[in-house]
């Protein structure tokens, strides 16, 4: 399977809603009670243009005989201003999806790759990212790639009759 990696742009809105939707699937099934479908494309043109004409986004799309079979959204951060943060820049991955018939095909790795590189060129010198802990493909994936858990965020969900 050949595939190409290039940036996203506008026209591209209409290809990446699958994509989205696809990965958005995943994550509704998963924890419905805080997934839910939306009414209408979960990420608006407004949204989606806003992050590509931002200099400190990216989004990557892989293409595949002339379809967009994935997508991976990159972003520049830098720490907050307080004493006890060392100051850094560094580079949060948003996104990374690709469907699901395309899977296995090197795509994920090489549009990490591409993130990888793009935000080392804007100066970042650690990428992060954000995985569910239900996603254990993705957690498998990431752990290949050289990516270890840093931090966790925890949840409880609290009952209106349950005395704390």
């Amino acid at each position: 399977m050949r595939y190409t990696i290039r940036k996203a742009k506008p026209r591209d809105y209409d290809a990446l809603l699958p994509i989205f939707d696809e990965g958005d699937a995943h994550h509704r099934q998963a924890l419905p009670h805080i997934f839910c479908e939306p009414d209408g494309p979960a990420r608006s043109r407004a949204y989606l243009n806003a992050l590509i004409a931002d200099e400190n986004t990216a989004i990557f799309v892989a293409e595949c005989d002339g379809q967009i079979v994935g997508e991976v959204n990159v972003a520049i951060r830098e720490t907050r201003d307080i004493p006890i943060l060392v100051p850094r820049r560094y580079a949060v991955v948003d996104t990374l999806i690709v469907l699901q018939a395309h899977r296995r095909a090197g795509i994920g790795r090489t549009l990490m790759e591409r993130a990888q590189r793009w935000a080392l060129a804007r100066g970042a010198a650690e990428v992060e990212l954000n995985v569910w802990e239900f996603n254990v493909g993705a957690l498998a994936f990431y752990e290949a790639l050289g990516y270890r858990t840093t931090r966790r965020t925890m949840s409880r969900v609290l009952h209106e009759q349950e005395e704390l």
